[in-house]
């Protein structure tokens, strides 16, 4: 069956999709990440970017903020793809639906905003309903994970034939050395938010004082400072201020340093839509200890990672304890790794399936 005619929206003959984006899109987060190489990818794939810069409050807008969206999209040029993040879409079903027929909307969901970790059962209700509202006026819906995937067809009722998977891109990175002392050095990267729980992983580490070991946990003390008060207070409970290190956000070179001297990597996440970071660690052919929240699981080679289930503290200790008690372990780890590390899907996969989509959603 023929495709049917090209009608890509095209500026001087050039394809082009408008890709909105809420707030700062420097902000040093997997999702922010995720959306920068795709706007540098897309290119090569025969998609010029048009930016378009949404305000920052959401996934909680106010009036003005969704006005002022409603303006930003009213301003883009009739039939033209629009890919707006999912931090924004779900929360702006209203918009999206004045907006459906004139524009050819794409949501890309990282995670359902309602899956959040530490919202109230009310929020996390009204997350959900907004965002699966928001969705029915998706023409297609990119997501980053088959694990999303199945959510969104399973609880927010999008067909199949309305999702592409584009899992997230890993550069190569050089093998880590290590850090070269008898103490390993365990690495957890993420801003620190419910989600992640790191004071979770703080409690099970305070079970391992017989050890020897050290734990840096890079990622931002801004975005929610409940939460870095919660963990700070976790690590002054236990006296383990010498052992554990918040580096706060680290820049991306700081970053390949850190997993380039580390021995070990750890996530306490409850939940991750993909788990770019966890990526990372392999692609620098670090062994891993992970709870399997959301899309771990799916993907990670249970060669190279210990999983254990969310929530169950007890599992996560008595795996940190193997991992760390015993070098054998961590060297069989550590070889799957590298192994698995080929396996990576890279940054022009993940844009070639986003182009798919829009090549899709244009033809439509």
């Amino acid at each position: 069956m023929s495709p049917g005619p090209d009608t890509r929206h095209r500026s001087r003959g050039v394809a082009e999709f408008a890709f909105a984006i809420p707030g700062d899109p420097d902000q040093r987060t997997g999702g922010y990440l995720y959306d920068r190489r795709l706007a540098a990818e897309l290119p090569r794939q025969g998609w010029q970017v048009r930016p378009v810069r949404l305000p920052d409050r959401f996934p909680f807008p106010d009036a003005a903020d969704l006005a002022a969206t409603d303006r930003l999209l009213a301003g883009l040029p009739d039939g033209m793809p629009v890919v707006v993040d999912g931090l924004a879409f779900g929360a702006m079903p209203d918009v999206a639906a004045r907006h459906a027929a004139r524009l050819r909307l794409v949501a890309l969901v990282h995670h359902p905003l309602g899956y959040e970790t530490g919202l109230s059962p009310q929020a996390a209700t009204q997350l959900v309903e907004s965002e699966r509202a928001a969705l029915g006026h998706a023409r297609h819906v990119v997501v980053t994970s088959t694990t999303t995937a199945q959510a969104l067809a399973t609880a927010f009722g999008v067909a199949e034939a309305r999702l592409t998977v584009a899992l997230p891109g890993t550069d190569p990175l050089p093998v880590a050395a290590g850090s070269g002392s008898a103490a390993p050095a365990m690495l957890a990267v993420g801003s620190v938010l419910p989600r992640k729980d790191f004071p979770a992983l703080v409690d099970a580490l305070a079970t391992l004082q017989d050890l020897p070991w050290r734990l840096v946990i890079a990622g931002s003390l801004a975005r929610d400072p409940t939460e870095a008060n919660r963990l700070r207070a976790a690590i002054g409970q236990y006296g383990l201020a010498e052992r554990v290190t918040l580096a706060g956000e680290v820049a991306a070179d700081e970053l390949r340093a850190l997993l380039h001297r580390s021995d070990l990597f750890v996530s306490s996440s409850l939940y991750e839509g993909f788990g770019m970071a966890l990526a990372e660690a392999v692609a620098a052919g670090l062994p891993v200890v992970a709870v399997a929240g959301g899309a771990v699981a799916d993907w990670m080679d249970r060669d190279a990672t210990v999983l254990v289930p969310p929530d169950r503290p007890d599992e996560l200790a008595l795996a940190l304890r193997l991992v760390l008690a015993e070098p054998d372990r961590r060297h069989r780890l550590r070889t799957a790794a590298l192994a698995a590390r080929d396996r990576l899907p890279d940054w022009a996969a993940c844009a070639a399936a986003v182009a798919a989509a829009l090549d899709l959603v244009a033809r439509a």
